[in-house]
Order: C-alpha cells, then structure tokens, then sequence
C-alpha cells in the first residue's frame, strides 16, 4: 500500500513497483495508494496491508500519525518511509515511532528493492545518509516522545535484564530477525519472542526501534 499526496510520484512509484515484479525481483500485489491520512486509515483497517510505503507530508497532515495510528492498533504492518525530508529529527521521529526503514525519495531507484527485501526480513533498513543523523541525534530527541521521560528516569538503573535478555538485545541492535536470533541462541522462535516482550516490558517501550534507542542511550549492551 502506497500513502503519498502527489499523484504523479504514486503513479511513478507503482511502475517501479510493477518493473519488480515482472522481472522477478520481488513478488507483491499493490492493494492500495491514496493521497491522506483519512483515507489512508481506512484502507490500512479494510486491508491489513504487509508492507506500507508512507510519505511523511500529506498535504498538511503528517505522516507520523499513520505510524501512532499502527502502533496503537497493533497492526503488524511494516512500514518505509520515502521521504523528501531529510532532517535529523524528522528521521528519528519516524524510526522512533515504529517504522522499519527510511528512504530519501532523490534514492528510491537505487535502494527501494533492498529496502523492502531488508524489512521483509524483520530487519531495519536506514541507509548511511539516514543512518548517520539518526545516531548522532537520537540522544538529543529521545525523550520527547512517548513515555520515555516521565516513566523511564523513574527506573533508571533498575532495568533488571536477564543475561539471555542481554544476549537477545546485543543480537537486536546488530539487525537480526527473531529467527536468526534463535539459530544464535539454540533456542525456539517463541523463546525468544518471550525474551523481547520481556525488555520491551521492562523498557516501557512498544516496538524493536525503540528498544534498540533505550538500550543505546543507556549503554546497556
């Protein structure tokens, strides 16, 4: 699914889209694109779309709101940003509340079917241009969103991770999907899904970019 408020882009997109698929490079059927947030939250509730393809400016809405949206409905969606913005905060506001990559839309041609096949595979994708602000910021715009401030400092120091926790996070942090994570630890796929509830709990966070930011800021791996 493909929310972006200019038209000819959206169109543009889908032959790139469409190129992929006939030369076999990626496998998808494009069930919807829209041009607003309203709309766009129809859509996601009628189809449950696997991949989102998001812009982060819709004609004077944000695009973050789809991301709030996902999030507190729980939808497994995963969703990459094609954004013209390139600014440090913009791109940690995303990533912080649950996207799974970020493109610059200048990008798109050369880092579109990687992206996709990268966060496919329960990984992140933000390539170096995105990479780099978003790590040298993060610290900066870390508690200006969800619950961080006011729940967090209140447990600072008081985390409590299990060694095997610890383990799953240091595997988190590098970029591997649950099932490589479980290949690593010789464990099951649901154990170690029990491990992430467990520090996402503990976090006071909501999703794996999140977790991956706490840990960070706090140097516990």
């Amino acid at each position: 699914m493909i929310i972006d408020d200019n038209r000819e882009f959206r169109d543009n997109l889908k032959t790139l889209l469409q190129l992929y698929n006939q030369n076999n490079l990626l496998k998808f059927k494009i069930i919807a694109d829209t041009y607003s947030l309203k709309k766009g939250k129809i859509l996601i509730a009628k189809y449950k779309p696997q991949i989102l393809l998001l812009d982060l400016e819709l004609q004077q809405e944000s695009g973050l709101d789809i991301l709030k949206y996902l999030s507190v409905n729980h939808y497994q969606t995963k969703t990459l940003i094609l954004s013209g913005h390139e600014e440090e905060e913009m791109i940690f506001k995303a990533m912080y509340l649950g996207a799974k990559g970020y493109i610059f839309k200048p990008n798109i041609v050369s880092q579109l079917q990687e992206a996709i096949n990268t966060i496919l595979n329960f990984k992140i994708y933000l390539p170096p241009e995105a990479a780099t602000g978003f790590f040298r910021s993060f610290n900066h715009y870390v508690t200006k969103f969800g619950t961080l401030e006011t729940e967090i400092d209140q447990h600072k120091n008081y985390y409590h991770l299990t060694h095997r926790e610890k383990d799953v996070l240091g595997y988190l942090i590098q970029g591997l999907s649950n099932e490589e994570i479980a290949q690593e630890l010789y464990v099951t796929i649901a154990t170690v899904k029990a491990h992430l509830g467990s520090i996402f709990s503990k976090f006071c966070v909501k999703n794996r970019t999140q977790a991956i930011v706490m840990a960070l800021k706090e140097n516990i791996v």
